[in-house]
């Protein structure tokens, strides 16, 4: 997020945009705190902060786009129950997408099954076995 130059709060430059010349949000562009679910990929190292890559998924176009999901209902069922993920804001998240220079983040994407790419093994494999309780 950005900081003006003056002492007052964080602002976000997403909502600049959404906010601009309309009086008020932009129809169907969620309020910047909204809750998503993102395929992507958290650890947690001996030291230091937690790590998230995040994942891009295909697009028609041919390069690849950040992509989030308004509930786990829908990721699951675009991606599969064992793709992993994390919840963040919406307005963080594309900012945070903006800055690396990717395209505008997909909320809700169709998905072509093809995309699945992650199977219970898959998990075993990458992160070493099932979450000890």
């Amino acid at each position: 997020m950005s900081q003006s130059a003056s002492s007052g709060p964080a602002t976000s430059r997403i909502l600049d945009v959404a906010l601009a010349g309309t009086g008020g949000p932009r129809e169907g562009v969620p309020p910047y705190g909204t809750r998503v679910f993102v395929p992507a990929h958290p650890r947690l190292p001996q030291s230091g902060p937690p790590i998230v890559d995040f994942e891009l998924l295909a697009h028609t176009g041919g390069s690849a786009v950040p992509v989030a999901f308004t509930t786990l209902k829908l990721l699951v069922d675009a991606l599969g129950d064992a793709q992993p993920w994390i919840a963040v804001a919406l307005g963080a998240y594309a900012e945070a997408m903006r800055d690396a220079g990717l395209p505008s983040v997909r909320l809700d994407p169709a998905v072509d099954a093809a995309a699945r790419g992650w199977r219970p093994q898959d998990l075993i494999d990458t992160y070493g076995g099932e979450e000890q309780g």
